[in-house]
């Protein structure tokens, strides 16, 4: 059962390169909160970013805030995929400090906390964001191969032409913990876990 790391206000942080099950495995596990009557948000880091900078903009920030603290569990998804500038990146930094030990946020990123100066353009803002997020949570690494790339080589195995839409309708048919090998046959997937102190 997952919900006592929403009563504990635990924070999921998973990494892994694109096409790595980051993205399908966070969803799975918000959908089953959902299940249990838990209140959870799916929002990219992108649109969420938006979001606050608009609230800012038209001094709501706190607002904008307060209503995402409703939410027992925020998902923000591809955190690192695009590069924010500053401004962007102060806002999600307000979220993230507002939420600690108020509330779970559950991560996905294609870059590890050593890249994340990246993300706050700032070492000093990124400490603090990474010492926030890690305090109370579970990080998993997800070392695997790209669906995505695994699924082309299999087509093109085939002589057949995979599409953008076979290949998104393939990662959606993928049973967590489990993966389809080229040649067809089923493995179970492995993941690393860590639970930080």
């Amino acid at each position: 059962m997952v919900s006592p790391g929403l009563d504990r206000r635990e924070n999921i942080l998973a990494f892994g390169k694109p096409g790595s099950g980051k993205t399908h495995l966070l969803c799975a596990l918000c959908q089953e909160l959902a299940r249990h009557g838990r209140r959870v948000r799916y929002t990219t880091c992108s649109l969420l970013v938006q979001e606050l900078l608009v609230a800012k903009r038209d001094l709501v920030l706190p607002q904008a805030i307060k209503r995402l603290g409703r939410y027992e569990a925020v998902l923000i998804d591809d955190l690192g995929y695009v590069r924010q500038d500053r401004d962007e990146m102060e806002v999600l930094f307000t979220l993230l400090a507002e939420r600690y030990e108020r509330g779970s946020v559950l991560i996905t990123s294609n870059l590890p906390l050593s890249g994340w100066e990246q993300i706050f353009k700032d070492p000093m803002t990124t400490a603090a964001a990474i010492d926030r997020l890690v305090h109370h949570s579970v990080i998993l690494e997800l070392n695997l191969p790209s669906y995505r790339v695994e699924h082309a080589k299999g087509a093109k195995a085939r002589g057949k032409a995979t599409t953008p839409k076979e290949a998104t309708a393939y990662g959606n048919d993928i049973p967590i913990g489990k993966r389809t090998t080229s040649n067809g046959t089923t493995t179970n997937s492995t993941s690393s876990a860590k639970r930080e102190k």
